[in-house]
């Protein structure tokens, strides 16, 4: 059977969403992501004459009833989309709470990546994936339909974290491949400042970027009540000591690196979110992607 982390009941609760750009909507003059054709789109614009080839339902048969004559409904059309997931591959992703070993960051950022293709699949945008890790980046180019969505579940099974984050020499496909209007969801832990760096260049290059944080349990509460040894699953070195000894300075410690963070992504202009490993998926999503006026989260 195929891997696919948005089952049936999780496909029901991402139908309240919706992948709208805000820099297209400012740019265009409203609506999802409105282009300027003309055709059968969602916002009436204006009426024009009946031209042979248009689609009856199109028809407005009261203005007929009135004139006589046959006049159709024109709209703007509104137009795909570009989402690029791109999502954070590097050793520190394989992280895992004690209490769900099989559900690590990567885990999580595989099943929210899905979970965005799926909602902008299925309003007819094109999603493309870029995974990043030292030995190479994973790339899927963007595209619409039901083969792109197969493609991109294939390359989000086979991924494995392993690594750092790549070299900025190395991210060329990033800024070949990432249009201007395009719109860009940055998946990862952002505990190495070269993702943090690479959010920030997009959003500075004039990418509309979102970003969702995945965090464990363990870094939001610090549970640790024992003697243990605390290791940096990147480099490998460990630092022994008493969880309960140590939970009060990590806290603090760990809360003012968020503060940072924080800060440098709303100077930025990027929209973020935080996923603890314990909360639903949904969650994340819905911050970001609630189909409201103004949706949003930070």
């Amino acid at each position: 059977m195929a891997w696919d982390p948005v089952t049936p009941g999780l496909r029901a609760q991402l139908r309240g969403l919706r992948i709208a750009s805000r820099r297209a909507s400012a740019l265009r003059g409203g609506g999802q992501h409105r282009s300027r054709d003309r055709g059968a789109g969602l916002e009436f614009s204006q009426y024009r004459g009946y031209e042979p080839g248009d689609e009856p339902r199109r028809i407005d048969w009261k203005l007929y009833a009135r004139s006589d004559r046959f006049f159709v409904r024109e709209a703007e059309r509104d137009s795909p989309l570009a989402v690029w997931l791109v999502l954070d591959a590097s050793a520190s992703m394989a992280q895992a709470d004690e209490v769900r070993p099989d559900w690590s960051r990567l885990d999580a950022g595989k099943a929210l990546a899905a979970c965005i293709a799926e909602v902008a699949l299925r309003q007819g945008d094109r999603v493309g994936l870029l995974a990043l890790r030292e030995d190479a980046i994973a790339f899927v180019p963007a595209a619409s339909g039901s083969r792109q969505r197969e493609r991109l579940l294939f390359e989000l099974q086979r991924l494995d974290a392993t690594g750092g984050v790549p070299a900025e020499s190395r991210l060329r496909p990033v800024w070949e491949r990432i249009g201007a209007d395009d719109l860009v969801v940055v998946l990862g832990d952002f505990l190495d400042p070269a993702t943090v760096e690479l959010a920030t260049r997009l959003a500075g290059a004039r990418r509309e970027v979102l970003a969702i944080q995945l965090l464990t349990v363990a870094e939001r509460d610090f549970p640790f009540a024992d003697g243990r040894r605390f290791r940096d699953p990147e480099t490998g070195e460990e630092l022994p000591g008493d969880g309960r000894a140590l939970r009060a300075g990590f806290l603090s410690r760990f809360a003012e690196a968020q503060r940072t963070l924080d800060a440098r992504l709303d100077q930025a202009g990027i929209r973020h979110v935080r996923f603890v490993l314990d909360e639903p998926l949904t969650a994340p999503l819905r911050a970001l992607f609630a189909d409201t006026p103004g949706a949003g989260g930070a």
